[in-house]
């Protein structure tokens, strides 16, 4: 995973718990304090159809939500202090995570999911703040790049069912988190980006069943797609032949292509990154070749947007958020994004969106820089896909 600027540093070593298992116990207990809550919620649910409004409310299966009880419980019940509904009733700790996802699933305000809850807004916010936290720690296993030759060789195989490219391995994209920013803010201009908005960018790396593999956020919404990529840990691992750097795939006799991922325009075309070809009037080869590399690419649009529908929190115009805590939580709605995934949650994927533009009224910026030996792979990728490269 690439840097998160403003995370700390120090991790935790977490511990990888059975999924079933940790479902199975936690859901025994959970009934109570869903009916009670629901209860609370709307006044009238009988617990059957309390039960039955869950995702409704979460976004997520009773499944996944145990399972997220199992990550952070350890680090949650840890701290001191308690918290209390307004009639005076101890919240369990599966209310605290509830509170917590509600706020980012919903991206309501902290006042608005306070008084749906029977809290007040400082203890919504601190609930949250302690959620997030605990997934920074215990979280991190969901979001990592590809550890075993094997996991890579299904990757690649799952990539190249889409469009025929093969041995690529994932699909880079950036998408911008908005922010309201007070009038009296000194840094106000850092955060205007090109558009005239305030916003904080996410850059992501996407593998075929959209799952994060890699990030990094934090910068300005201001900063060009290949300053954020070039400031990543992940290009400085290309750059000295430690990532990207598996089997290559023979794509005829004496000639075969090495690991990549693929961007679009914004990002330098690189012996590793792969961009389409420029312009309208192309040779058929080489539109050919932009049409698969598109219809690729939309794996990460897709992903970008179901992150945003789904935690909502950074989804249209954040008010006034803490600068030093946004990139934390942009992290944890990307851990839970990829837990949805791991765990199979069709709950949770049920909720595709309709549109796979992520970032409405922003315009591709074009980058232009390229390297020859990204011109050469791309071109070989291209005859290999049209049949017409030598045998």
């Amino acid at each position: 995973m690439g840097p998160v600027r403003g995370s700390k540093k120090k991790r935790k070593i977490e511990k990888k718990p059975d999924e079933n298992a940790s479902a199975s116990s936690e859901m025994e207990g959970s009934v109570d304090w869903w009916d009670y809550l629901s209860r609370r919620m709307n006044g009238r649910q009988s617990p059957s159809k309390g039960l039955d409004k869950f995702k409704s409310v979460f976004r997520i299966s009773r499944k996944t939500f145990s399972y997220i009880c199992s990550l952070v419980k350890e680090d949650m019940t840890a701290k001191p202090g308690s918290f209390t509904f307004s009639n005076g009733k101890p919240l369990s700790f599966e209310d605290q995570v509830a509170v917590a996802l509600r706020r980012l699933s919903s991206g309501e305000s902290l006042v608005t999911v306070g008084d749906s809850f029977g809290l007040h807004r400082s203890t919504v916010s601190q609930l949250t703040w302690r959620f997030v936290e605990a997934m920074e720690e215990r979280g991190l296993h969901h979001l990592q790049w590809p550890s075993t030759n094997a996991e890579m060789t299904e990757i690649k195989s799952k990539f190249e069912k889409i469009q025929g490219l093969p041995n690529c391995c994932g699909v880079i994209d950036t998408t911008h988190v908005m922010m309201c920013l007070p009038s009296a803010d000194p840094a106000r201009k850092v955060w205007l980006d090109h558009e005239k908005n305030h916003s904080m960018v996410l850059q992501a790396i996407v593998d075929p069943e959209m799952r994060f593999r890699d990030i990094i956020t934090g910068w300005p919404g201001k900063i060009d797609d290949w300053l954020m990529f070039q400031s990543s840990n992940f290009y400085k691992l290309c750059d000295k032949g430690e990532r990207l750097n598996g089997e290559k795939f023979e794509l005829s006799k004496g000639s075969e292509i090495r690991e990549y991922i693929i961007g679009d325009l914004g990002y330098p075309l690189l012996p590793y990154l792969v961009i389409p070809y420029k312009g309208k009037e192309l040779p058929e080869i080489s539109a050919e070749f932009n049409k698969r590399h598109s219809a690729t690419r939309l794996v990460a649009s897709r992903a970008l947007a179901r992150l945003k529908e789904m935690w909502k929190i950074i989804q249209g115009v954040m008010w006034r958020p803490d600068k030093h805590k946004l990139p934390r939580i942009i992290l944890v709605c990307c851990l839970l994004h990829n837990i949805v995934i791991d765990l199979e949650d069709d709950d949770a994927q049920d909720e595709m969106p309709l549109s796979y533009d992520h970032d409405p009224g922003y315009r591709h910026r074009i980058c232009g820089s390229f390297d020859i030996d990204g011109v050469q792979l791309r071109d070989k990728l291209a005859l290999y896909l049209s049949g017409k490269l030598p045998p």
